[in-house]
């Protein structure tokens, strides 16, 4: 079998062995062999290969006696990538076969024929080229010749369809290919029962294709020997190593060489011994799929691990024995695979290309040494330096020093920086640093030589607080630390310029963006937070926690944009007792949840020792911390505020109103124009995306509290998508009769559709969740009745909604759009959370900056999404838009998800 090469959470900055610590395992991997069929016996086959049907054949003699297994140089069973990664399909997939077949067979049965090439006759097969172009023709949810591809290679590797000679994966070349029955000389011609009950399953055949087409594409490329994978199979080999658990931690050189190196094994059988405690470590493995038991003499199964975990590379860096043995624990597991000799060089390499700056003994920043480019003869020209660690204050001068009068595209250090400081250096320790680069001047040199580094280095400086205005923007005008920063840079700029002429263009750009005059001698500054403003934001009003019955939200009848939410801005919000009565407050958004309490319970007249605690529909408590900010914004769709002393936290019960409506709203939602439903959710998803600061997914990450600083339009934009899950499941649920309900699905299906075309993927991914939701799903009679087309249109919704591969069908479809886009954000703020999680921010006092990296990659998605405005035309003009538009935006929810479970057992009871 093929191996391939996975890595594990080493500290990217150092290459100290002792860091390493793993579980072990074995290595004599099961082979898979496979009997061959009669016409491949002794004589030679050629090897067809063409770039397209317009080009010619070479081929390369092979006796088919030789086994198509090899061993590697560790002495491992290397399983040759053309055969099948199982002894027997799927039952699954051998249906699939049958299916494709059948049709095949019924529509164009000229493909299935005998062919002759080199005086050799190949029985019933077809031509790569040929299943592409027939596989496109089918569906239009087949949007590329590459996903084809990968549909028919997910045949191959179960066996499915196999190449005449067994020498090729699926490629889209004039090769030879054959079902498994004819290979086997059983096929028969289909009968008519049988060709029309293929045909009725092709549809959903394909679709069942394409949610697996993604992983066998994946796995073909790792099965590739590494020295013959293309610059794009590394790329895509790469994109998928960003995502596995175990190395996270690891640098991006770091995974760019495992992409080159790393090798793919699997084994069919539960209980494989992969290796044995005691036997020489030869080689680091990650779980790709399945799980392994590891087990250890004297104390048998002492942990099991899973996909995404990693082991055996204690054994390699010790250079020691196996610590424990590694069994497996399922059948069908899939592994990468680093070889012992790959893993040592690339521990080599990393540590001849890290260089290492100290001050009094100690590591002050590290770099990174890159090749960037070769010469003709094809050694390196080219390097650069990315930074890998360091501590504020260097990595902050190495920042002014190299980088911001350098533009390079590839190079996001600055970016990375004013992006993510607010982690490691917050703006009042940044601003006193800038300001003492800007006045520090040459210890040594000319005269000369020194005005002209106090010269450039107040321009460096100036440079950069620009790139950081235009980053940070409104978090920037409203910091009280960078508005006095800001008034003092000017005065010495201003200052500055009467001895530096050259500072004047400087002068004139920083003047532009605060609306300055050159005439004033103070900088006209934003207006600082100290004093609270006056507009009033009514948080629990915006939210629409359960609107009666036909009101509508003002802002939405007039058309207004919805506002950034500030933390200045005051929010009224009622506080509950446990008997139900309240207080109404009036604070501002930033207010902590101690002084909540505190004036709730002055105005209550209660007792000491209280807290403040969520109280869901569902009957479920959360205590809120006291130093939470923006409390009202965490609250869950029907949530409300509660205050009581924490011995009698149990005695809360919710509100009657949180049970959310009895009756849906299908009489009035019916009479509107799908499209515009689609096209109003669309604009609105926009606002509230617009309205989110990218510094609002740091703090949510690394927690509000840390930073005293509220993500309430971030909350918006995430409560949105579990607003729109509910609303679908709400409706559905509330429609009694079986024809309105199918409708009503009917409905929703064509809404996502618009969405989609949209680009509206939280919305998308919203309303395709809420029909997958079990009080949905199971409504079998509803989903009988619906007609075949949508029956398959929600199959292809499935397959981009599929999680296989953190989400890899989705990655890859949102890769080939073009901005606007609405993204899916609960699958992006999962991102920050698993770089977060698996990656310490500080290693030895420096600040791990390849996290700053990872996490500044993820904040550039939301920046390029809404990286153009939003100009989509809007659907033909209606009567009623402005009830659209009043609608979808105060939607109206169940969101107990027990009650609608009751609700559906009620529509349509379990059948017995």
């Amino acid at each position: 079998m093929e191996g391939m090469i996975n890595s594990n959470p080493v500290p990217v900055y150092t290459s100290n062995m002792s860091s390493f610590q793993e579980q072990d395992s074995y290595d004599s991997p099961t082979l898979i062999r496979r009997e061959m069929s009669e016409d491949q016996g002794s004589a030679q086959l050629g090897r067809l290969s063409r770039d397209s049907p317009a080009s010619s054949v070479d081929i390369m003699p092979r006796q088919l006696s030789q086994s198509p297994k090899s061993h590697n140089d560790n002495g491992m069973d290397s399983q040759h990538p053309a055969l099948p990664l199982i002894d027997t399909p799927s039952e699954r997939l051998a249906r699939a076969g049958y299916v494709i077949r059948t049709v095949i067979l019924t529509r164009s049965p000229h493909m299935i024929r005998d062919r002759k090439y080199h005086l050799r006759t190949y029985r019933r097969c077809l031509v790569g080229t040929e299943m592409v172009d027939w596989l496109m023709q089918q569906s239009s949810f087949v949007h590329s010749r590459n996903q084809a591809v990968g549909m028919w290679q997910a045949l191959l590797e179960e066996g499915v369809v196999t190449h005449v000679c067994h020498e090729h994966q699926f490629k889209d070349k004039y090769l030879f290919y054959r079902f498994r029955e004819d290979d086997l000389g059983i096929g028969t011609v289909p009968n008519n029962n049988e060709k029309k009950e293929c045909e009725d399953e092709l549809q959903d055949t394909l679709v069942t294709l394409a949610q697996i087409s993604p992983d066998a594409m994946m796995r073909m490329i790792l099965r590739k020997p590494p020295t013959e994978r293309t610059v794009d199979d590394l790329e895509i080999i790469y994109e998928e190593l960003l995502h596995i658990k175990a190395l996270s931690h690891l640098s991006t050189m770091v995974k760019r060489e495992l992409a080159s190196v790393l090798k793919f094994e699997s084994h069919q059988k539960a209980g494989t011994v992969l290796f044995n405690q005691g036997d020489e470590g030869k080689s680091w493995y990650i779980i790709l799929r399945g799980s392994v038991n590891v087990v250890i003499y004297g104390k048998g199964v002492v942990c099991t691990l899973h996909e995404g975990d990693d082991f055996g590379k204690l054994a390699l860096v010790n250079d020691a024995p196996r610590a424990a043995s590694i069994v497996l624990r399922e059948d069908n597991c899939h592994f990468l695979r680093v070889d012992k000799d790959d893993f040592n060089r690339i521990l080599r390499d990393v540590e001849a290309n890290t260089v290492r700056l100290k001050e009094h003994g100690q590591d002050v920043l590290v770099l990174e040494k890159i090749l960037t480019d070769r010469g003709q003869d094809g050694l390196p020209t080219h390097y650069k330096y990315s930074v890998m660690a360091g501590t504020p204050e260097k990595m902050l001068e190495h920042l002014l020093e190299a980088h911001i009068d350098k533009f390079n595209e590839s190079d996001t250090f600055v970016e990375d920086f004013l992006l993510t400081h607010v982690v490691f250096m917050p703006s009042n320790q940044l601003a006193p640093a800038l300001l003492s680069h800007y006045h520090a001047e040459a210890s040594q040199g000319t005269e000369q030589e020194m005005a002209d580094y106090l010269q450039n280095n107040k321009r460096r400086v100036i440079h950069l607080v620009l790139q950081w205005i235009t980053i940070a923007g409104d978090a920037f005008k409203e910091d009280p630390t960078i508005a006095t920063f800001s008034e003092n840079l000017y005065r010495n700029m201003l200052e500055d310029c009467r001895t530096h002429e050259s500072l004047k263009e400087e002068l004139s750009a920083f003047e532009k963006v605060f609306n300055t005059s050159a005439n004033n001698s103070e900088l006209e500054t934003p207006k600082r937070p100290l004093q609270r403003k006056k507009s009033i934001t009514g948080l629990t009003d915006m939210m629409r926690r359960l609107p009666k019955e036909g009101s509508i939200c003002n802002d939405s009848v007039r058309g207004a944009k919805r506002k950034t939410i500030k933390p200045t801005d005051e929010n009224i919000f009622k506080v509950y007792c446990a008997d139900h009565t309240y207080t109404t407050l009036r604070l501002p958004m930033d207010t902590k949840a101690s002084v909540i309490a505190h004036h709730a319970a002055e105005k209550l007249c209660i007792g000491s020792d209280l807290a403040l605690c969520e109280v869901k529909s569902t009957g479920e408590r959360v205590v809120i911390k006291d130093n939470e900010v923006g409390v009202t914004s965490t609250l869950s769709l029907n949530g409300r505020l509660f205050i009581a002393s924490r011995e009698h936290l149990d005695a809360l019960t919710p509100l009657p109103e949180q049970e959310g409506p009895t009756q849906g709203t299908s009489m009035v939602f019916e009479l509107m124009s799908t499209k515009e439903v689609a096209y109003q959710m669309t604009l609105y998803d926009w606002e509230l995306l617009n309205c989110v600061h990218e510094y609002e997914l740091i703090y949510h990450t690394f927690g509000r509290h840390k930073f005293g600083k509220i993500t309430c339009n971030l909350e918006m934009l995430l409560r949105r998508f579990n607003e729109v899950q509910f609303w679908v499941v709400t409706e559905m649920c509330l429609t009694n009769t079986l024809g309105k309900r199918v409708q009503l699905l009917r409905k929703f299906i064509k809404i996502a559709a618009y969405c989609k075309e949209y680009k509206n993927m939280n919305c998308f991914f919203a309303i395709v969740m809420g029909l997958s939701n079990i009080a949905v799903s199971r409504l079998s009679q509803t989903w009988e009745k619906l007609p075949s087309k949508f029956k398959r249109m929600f199959a292809e919704f499935e397959t981009t909604l599929d999680p296989s591969r953190n989400h890899r069908v989705y990655r890859l479809e949102v890769a080939k759009m073009q901005p606007p886009i609405i993204p899916f954000m609960p699958l992006l703020m999962k991102d920050m959370t698993f770089t977060h999680e698996g990656n310490k921010t500080y290693f030895d006092g420096l600040v791990n900056f390849e996290k700053m990296h990872m996490i500044a990659s993820t904040i550039r998605t939301i920046k390029y999404c809404r990286s153009e405005p939003f100009s989509v035309e809007p659907p033909p003009a209606v009567k009623n838009v402005q009830e659209v538009r009043a609608y979808v935006r105060n939607l109206s929810v169940v969101d107990n998800q027990r009650t609608l479970t009751q609700y559906s057992h009620k529509l349509e009871p379990r059948r017995s």
